[in-house]
């Protein structure tokens, strides 16, 4: 972000409301007005302003509720209109494109100090015009420190809100509403004019309100400018709150906080914030000392410091002066006592929700915020498509600098959005190099997923596919009635036409060479926890079953899957010793970890044989290898805590992807101890899960020596997945490369035959 530009606006704390009427005059109401397309606008109007977090009243949303379920389409007009006039500030009537005219609405122009306020503009639209409708006073500031912003009379900002879910431009409907949104510098008493500005197109007469721009790319804009609304603004004074913020232990830590008003609005508004608040979140996050302006009043305040810690729902009343807000975190589980640390391996500062022009992105200092609000410990910030060029310039192979020990930041890739993204997203982790060698940005990169991967673990990086169920839905086969229980393992051959584990079903076969030449396995991780988890869970599970033995890692994909919050999806690695990135994600890739959405932790799982000659191999240790010389019974032991409501929930001991035993326990937040007994007849692999929430990673039981080969229809799955998976991928690959992409499947699907006659059970 180029803060220099921006400082100004960063400073800027966004309060919003939407304002009632009080002795103000009513708009006329518009009449013969078609009721459907009237209802669909004020839907997305609706949905607008909750995105905004300015929802309308209650009762008034009760009252347009029934007021859309009108079937008589004049009663319902007119009932929408009789709602949503009360909270114009203006009504303007598009005469021709030509003439604009406009009127005070009933909503008093009430403002906020340094925030915004959101109020609707009622169009009436007769001539079905579908340009831009603009705002314009010449009491506007300009943002940018310029001298102009130090005039006296200019102190407003205004703009209209056109995004989604609204319509960029004007419907052509003969009524809908817009939202028009008003910034206040300052406190107090203020006046403004306020026009509204119709954009035609080049070429249309003059007129004497008309006046030409030039437009964003230089073309001339023909613009209708309506008489001046006079605006008597009462702007409430904010005031600072102090967040005095400390974790569990009392030291000064970062917490998530939800703020809103007794109407349920949320503070500061979400319609202007800029790093490090962001626009899609209703949360904002402050560490202890930072500050907040708020009007007076009352507000309810939900405070949270990630999904190990317990909601708290607080209240603040901030009078006519400063005010300080006091935090402090209660945990329900802290896995670090055991070791466990918490990572989320795939989120990013630049795309998707973020700001990508002209900011290009976030810098570190805002993505480390949200790390340490979700007590997130390990951040794996991903550069990929999106602002690449400007945001590689933070990779260096280390931890970023605004790390704060144990919470790292790192600068990693992810492949997507160029390269071989088309046949499955690939997260490169640990890395070395910043771009692939044979150009500066990432329009060179290999179509080959395996090519990529082939660069990358030469310089001993941690790798796997990115939201691994996208591409993976099931078929239409009719195979449903030989499903495992809950559709896992199920045997539709997916469609392989996604971003996620596609390529994953060739690349799993693949040894690459090693950063000392020895070949390794090409994939180490299959992501989850952040699409749908059965189809996560069934490529997983059967390519367990033909014996290889790649992990399992937690992921969000912020804010692309979800812009919710870092971590939605976690990853917990078992360290011994001073938490360390390389060392963390090497753990990931020894499968000394576990997945959860956070609500579930199942730590310390061990398997264990019995006897004088025991052996006990906690997950992640001695390659989570036991190794029998005959079928034996082995004891799975775990530490297990979940916060479900309270619910009864099952631990189920998971052997060959099927559930054999489980235990039940409470999900009030305990911990418990939990041990089960499977028999194991032949070479298997074992985990636990609560599903959807948490799974283990497996441990290997190697019976007399044999390579895992638990069922033959996980390897005419996985084999039947290579020829669909070439069918919807062969055309991605560049032309240079198709010789090797084939080659690439025919290695798979050799790989696939072997294991398929070495596997004589169903």
């Amino acid at each position: 972000m180029r803060r220099c530009t921006f400082s100004f606006l960063l400073s800027l704390l966004c309060i919003s409301s939407i304002v009632h009427a009080q002795n103000r005059p009513a708009l006329p109401l518009v009449s013969n007005v078609e009721r459907q397309p009237l209802v669909a606008q004020i839907n997305r109007l609706t949905e607008a302003l909750e995105f905004l977090g300015v929802p309308l009243p209650q009762a008034d949303r009760t009252a347009l509720e029934s007021a859309l379920k009108e079937m008589d389409s004049a009663k319902c007009v007119e009932a929408i209109q009789k709602v949503l006039d009360p909270h114009c500030l203006a009504g303007v009537e598009l005469k021709s494109d030509k003439e604009i005219t406009a009127a005070a609405g009933p909503a008093k122009p009430d403002l906020v100090e340094q925030g915004w306020t959101q109020f609707l503009i009622k169009v009436h639209n007769p001539t079905g015009l579908t340009g831009d409708l603009r705002a314009a006073s010449p009491n506007a500031l300009r943002l940018h420190n310029s001298p102009a912003d130090q005039v006296p009379a200019r102190w407003l900002d205004l703009q209209m809100f056109n995004q989604q879910p609204l319509l960029p431009r004007l419907s052509g409907l003969v009524l809908e509403y817009r939202i028009i949104q008003l910034y206040s510098r300052d406190a107090g008493p203020r006046q403004a004019a306020l026009s509204l500005e119709y954009v035609v197109r080049p070429g249309r007469p003059a007129n004497p309100q008309v006046r030409t721009d030039a437009g964003p790319k230089g073309d001339p804009e023909v613009v209708i400018r309506s008489n001046p609304i006079q605006l008597a603004c009462n702007c409430a004074a904010s005031h600072e709150i102090t967040f005095r913020v400390v974790d569990e232990m009392g030291q000064p830590t970062t917490a998530a906080f939800l703020v809103h008003d007794p109407q349920n609005r949320i503070y500061p508004s979400q319609a202007k914030r800029l790093a490090p608040d962001f626009a899609f979140h209703p949360q904002i996050y402050r560490a202890d000392g930072e500050k907040l302006k708020l009007p007076a009043g009352t507000y309810t305040i939900t405070c949270l410091r990630g999904p190990e810690s317990v909601p708290e729902t607080k209240k603040l009343t901030v009078a006519n002066g400063p005010a300080t807000f006091n935090y402090q975190v209660r945990r329900w589980v802290d896995p670090t006592h055991l070791g466990w640390y918490s990572g989320d391996h795939h989120i990013h500062a630049a795309g998707c929700a973020h700001y990508t022009n002209p900011t290009e992105g976030v810098h570190a200092q805002d993505m480390i915020r949200h790390c340490l609000g979700e007590d997130l410990k390990v951040g794996c910030n991903l550069t990929w498509g999106p602002c690449f060029d400007y945001q590689i310039q933070f990779f260096t192979g280390k931890d970023n600098e605004v790390s704060r020990y144990p919470y790292l930041l790192r600068y990693d890739i992810e492949v997507s959005g160029f390269g071989s993204h088309r046949t499955g997203h690939l997260c490169l982790l640990r890395l070395k190099e910043r771009n692939y060698p044979g150009g500066d940005s990432n329009a060179h990169w290999p179509t080959l997923g395996l090519n990529t991967l082939r660069w990358a673990k030469k310089q001993g990086a941690i790798t796997g596919p990115a939201h691994s169920g996208s591409g993976l839905a099931r078929s239409q086969e009719r195979v449903a009635e030989t499903d495992g229980p809950g559709g896992l393992p199920n045997y539709a051959i997916p469609q392989y036409n996604g971003i996620g584990a596609n390529e994953y079903i060739v690349d799993i076969t693949h040894d690459v060479p090693g950063p000392d030449g020895k070949p390794i396995p090409a994939i180490d991780f299959i992501s989850t926890m952040d699409t749908n988890r059965q189809q996560e869970l069934n490529m997983w599970y059967h390519t367990l079953n033909c014996g290889f033995r790649v992990r399992a890692s937690g992921e969000t994909d912020f804010p692309c899957i979800s812009g919710q919050r870092v971590g939605m999806g976690r990853v917990y690695v078992k360290t011994t010793g001073k938490l360390v990135y390389e060392d963390w994600c090497e753990g990931i890739a020894q499968g000394r970890s576990y997945v959860s959405d956070g609500t579930s932790h199942l730590m310390e799982f061990v398997a264990a044989t019995t006897g004088s000659s025991a052996q006990v191999v906690p997950v992640g240790t001695n390659g989570s290898e036991i190794k029998l010389d005959k079928p034996a019974t082995i004891r799975l032991t775990a530490k297990v805590a979940a916060r479900l409501d309270g619910k009864t929930v099952p631990i189920e001991a998971i052997v060959n992807a099927y559930p054999v035993a489980k235990k039940e326990i409470t999900a009030d937040g305990a911990l418990h101890e939990i041990s089960l007994d499977v028999p194991i007849d032949r070479s298997s692999w074992v985990a636990f899960r609560l599903y959807p929430n948490a799974h283990t990673n497996p441990v290997f039981i190697t019976v007399g020596n044999k390579p895992i080969r638990a069922s033959r229809r996980s390897a005419e799955w996985c084999l039947r997945g290579v020829d669909q998976c070439w069918k919807e991928k062969q055309k991605f690959y560049a032309d240079a490369e198709q010789e090797e992409a084939a080659r690439a499947y025919d290695h798979a699907r050799t790989t696939y035959r072997q294991i398929l006659n070495e596997s004589n059970t169903p």
